[in-house]
């Protein structure tokens, strides 16, 4: 199939996002890319390693196990090895993610990643049946039903959490700010995610919050912000932009929430990787986040005033990938103050690359910079204001906790991983031989009363102090030019 090169380019656009989302909301790069194949000298010595034990499992394992999935198997561990996003997607799962980045998938709801042989919640999604449970980000999956995790692999762990909607399952799970284990009883469900949800929460302040990045996440933004704006009756005084627990997805839905703001021609962000189709530089014009270019440019109509506002981003430890392209960019061009907690540190670029027998791989291609030259990657975006939400932020994980990250190139490792000593694998025992269970807590509501975050955003719009967790450098309060 051939097509023209701007829609070519706009294809290769395509996903970032962080981990696996349980019910297939993947975090990556979505590209045609299965056509572009280069011819690499084979190891000849290790592929004779390789058959040597395939032949030896063929015939001395204590069970028949059928070639393919040997194959399959063998695929998967050399992309899992390279570190926590690469994956493989059998047809399966590759279909089950093409449905998801349109919006509407089945399952629990959970953004999940592998660390030391567990699943690691990064982030509920909003919403979803993990999220009303009181699922954080942090906590270790340690049994699906009455089955240990311990063993499988996070594509054999995302299958048996999700199944038919209105059916359940019991999830246990280790919280590092209890002491007990907890369980959630789960009902699955079809999760038909909003990624844009939107309100007045006063006269002249205006409140948007993108749950994740999807197709038409820029183009509903856009209709939010003229709905409100009507309501208004006039410019705003302030804008809040929550990008909290978000975590992330298409690329080019980034460039378009980012490109709402910024002026026309603003470089939002870019990438740099070994192929050459993996360095981009995607500015704030249509032909960077919509389909068709100027002529379908869905922020063309914008009121004027939205590129002066003054503008608070909310970030925390959820808020990852395309998210923190957005946050990095206001940021950088001094378009935004940033309030919240240090980001999850995901700046790496996934490439979807369809298989010949319907299978898929998810590869790590690139990583992307902020306009003024940030690695996030292993390091994430460091607010302006450090301002936590009243709970106990010690549970929340980061990239650097993962096993086998990418570094970051401009400043090295950021933090080491998590604590994975024997010490910190018999602690997690002793809480599952515990007889009883604590109890859940709810989710705080974005953009309440409870908010804290939010609470201090609308300070600092309004030239009020704001309090801080941690004592930093005072960002600059955002003006109207």
């Amino acid at each position: 199939m051939q097509v023209n090169n701007k829609q070519h380019r706009f294809t290769k656009i395509g996903l970032v996002g962080s981990g696996l989302i349980l019910g297939l909301m993947l975090s990556l790069t979505y590209s045609a890319v299965a056509e572009k194949m280069v011819k690499p000298q084979l190891p000849l010595d290790d592929l004779r390693a390789f058959a040597e034990v395939f032949g030896k499992i063929k015939t001395d394992y204590v069970e028949t196990v059928e070639d393919k999935k040997l194959i399959s198997e063998a695929i998967s561990g050399m992309l899992t090895g390279l570190d926590p996003h690469s994956t493989y997607m059998d047809p399966d799962a590759f279909k089950d993610m093409q449905v998801a980045t349109q919006g509407e998938f089945g399952g629990l709801g959970i953004e999940v990643g592998m660390e030391d042989g567990l699943v690691k919640v990064i982030s509920p999604i909003e919403d979803s049946p993990a999220y009303t449970a009181g699922l954080k980000s942090g906590d270790l999956i340690v049994k699906l039903d009455d089955t240990p995790v311990k063993g499988m692999t996070l594509n054999d762990a995302v299958k048996r959490m999700r199944g038919k909607p209105d059916t359940q399952i019991v999830l246990t799970v280790v919280r590092k700010t209890e002491t007990k284990p907890l369980k959630f009883t789960l009902t699955r469900a079809i999760i038909k995610s909003k990624s844009v949800k939107y309100k007045l929460t006063e006269p002249g302040y205006a409140y948007a919050r993108v749950t994740q990045f999807q197709e038409r996440t820029g183009e509903d933004l856009a209709k939010a912000i003229k709905t409100m704006h009507d309501e208004n009756k006039g410019a705003f005084k302030g804008f809040i932009l929550d990008l909290r627990n978000d975590p992330g997805g298409l690329l080019n839905g980034a460039v378009g929430v980012s490109a709402a703001f910024l002026p026309k021609g603003e470089l939002v962000v870019y990438t740099e990787g070994r192929a050459p189709d993996s360095k981009m530089q995607l500015t704030a014009v249509p032909e960077n986040y919509v389909r068709g270019g100027a002529a379908n440019d869905y922020i063309r109509d914008l009121p004027a005033d939205l590129k002066t506002v003054p503008m608070v981003v909310l970030i925390n430890s959820g808020s990852a990938s395309a998210s923190e392209i957005v946050a990095g960019a206001l940021q950088d061009h001094k378009r935004a103050a940033v309030l919240g907690t240090q980001s999850f540190g995901k700046g790496s670029v996934q490439t979807i690359m369809p298989m010949n027998n319907g299978a898929a791989i998810k590869l790590t291609t690139a990583r992307y910079f902020t306009p003024k030259g940030r690695s996030i990657q292993a390091k994430g975006i460091v607010p302006d204001y450090i301002v936590e939400d009243g709970t106990d932020q010690s549970g929340a994980i980061h990239e650097a906790d993962l096993s086998r990250h990418l570094s970051n190139p401009k400043d090295g490792e950021a933090k080491k991983p998590a604590d994975t000593t024997n010490a910190a694998k018999e602690a997690a025992k002793e809480k599952l031989n515990e007889k009883k269970f604590a109890e859940p807590s709810a989710p705080i509501e974005p953009a309440s009363k409870d908010d804290i975050q939010f609470i201090q955003a609308m300070n600092l719009l309004k030239g009020l102090p704001v309090i801080q967790s941690t004592p930093v450098v005072k960002a600059e309060t955002p003006k109207t030019e």
